[in-house]
């Protein structure tokens, strides 16, 4: 059993150290045009969906509301978003792309995709296929570990990974 628990051990860390270098190589790129890895993952999800509130933002994102509150006030600062009253609720807010964010948007899944091109894209398909499912069996066992607690209400689990 000790050996099983080490050689998980070390692909546990081994994968945390991956995630870290792709997000560190992918900060650097969007460095170039002015954007952050968070502020790119607002951007992205916008051209998926505009309209969507503070919330909704939130949660898709796995982020808090003051995360997002802070992310789209820089963001509007820099003229990519804007805010827009919501009928009927003055406390909320749609969140929708200006111009100059959807070409932004479009340049940071451009840059994205180069990076997915030099790397993942040099796999052989039957190996992405086999990485794909050892990741979707691994996202199932951390879905299954997560039990609910005071701190994360029920209807949040299902956003978890």
């Amino acid at each position: 059993m000790a050996k099983a628990q080490s050689d998980a051990t070390r692909v546990w860390f081994r994968l945390i150290r991956l995630h870290t270098r792709i997000r560190m190589a992918i900060a650097d790129r969007l460095k170039a045009i002015g954007i952050s890895v968070p502020q790119c993952d607002v951007l992205t999800t916008l051209t998926e969906e505009e309209g969507l509130n503070q919330q909704i933002l939130a949660e898709r994102l796995y982020v808090t509301k003051g995360n997002i509150s802070g992310l789209l006030d820089r963001l509007a600062e820099a003229g990519l978003v804007e805010r827009r009253v919501i009928a009927g609720d003055k406390r909320s807010f749609a969140v929708y792309l200006t111009a100059t964010g959807r070409e932004i948007a479009r340049q940071g899944i451009e840059i994205q995709d180069q990076f997915i091109q030099a790397t993942f894209g040099k796999l052989a398909p039957s190996a992405l296929a086999e990485l794909e499912g050892y990741l979707v069996q691994s996202r199932d066992l951390v879905r299954a570990a997560v039990l609910p607690t005071p701190e994360v209400a029920p209807r949040k689990l299902k956003a978890i990974v």
